[in-house]
């Protein structure tokens, strides 16, 4: 088996046991197993389990438009309508796992808060991605949003709605804690889209 089939083995397998029990209890004879490879295969291409994380971390920020961004956005144009498919994305996940998801990047960051600067940094790096998402979206709304909005404020409200809806409802067993948060955020846009429609109107 070739270095990058075997790299990849590891990566996707560390993601989900990330995800699943988390990386501090995740250990490398849980990685050997999930992948049926042996030490010396994993350590030739890692050399530790940080390594591994940074390159999960990688993975996640390299992915993002193909696996998660581009299916929410596929068949939905409007660039506000946009923000809230990749927000029903999340709430799919959440009802397909019975409100047991959490966000891989979000779950890692909580666990992992005193982090390395190089893992500390590819977290935010996530973060970052996610958010620019967004504001990919406000800028294309244009004039419909007011003059002089913070959009970069706005785009990591979103963020925070998004991973304040998912803690809650993997930690109450229930999506309407998700739901709330995001139809006070739909509320928040339509005010903001009204405001801008009140003022392009001629005086």
């Amino acid at each position: 088996m070739s270095a990058p089939d075997v790299r990849t083995r590891i990566v996707m397998a560390a993601m989900e046991l990330f995800w699943v029990k988390g990386y501090n209890s995740t250990s490398i004879a849980d990685i050997l197993s999930r992948t049926q490879l042996n030490a010396g295969s994993l350590y030739h291409v890692f050399p530790g389990k940080q390594d591994v994380l940074i390159a999960v971390l990688e993975a996640y920020r390299d992915g993002l438009y193909e696996n998660l961004v581009d299916p929410a956005w596929e068949g939905v144009d409007d660039p506000v309508e946009r923000i809230f498919a990749l927000l029903a994305r999340y709430r799919w996940l959440i009802l397909e796992t019975d409100c047991t998801y959490g966000c891989p990047i979000g779950s890692l960051a909580l666990e992992l808060h005193e982090a390395d600067p190089v893992v500390r940094e590819l977290l935010a790096v996530n973060f970052t991605g996610w958010v620019g998402a967004i504001l990919r979206c406000l800028d294309d709304a244009g004039d419909r949003l007011p003059p002089g909005l913070d959009k970069q404020a706005l785009a990591e409200f979103v963020l925070t709605t998004m991973e304040g809806g998912v803690m809650q409802a993997r930690t109450h067993r229930d999506v309407g804690y998700f739901d709330r948060g995001v139809s006070a955020l739909r509320d928040h846009f339509d005010m903001l889209l009204a405001r801008a429609a009140r003022r392009a109107q001629p005086a």
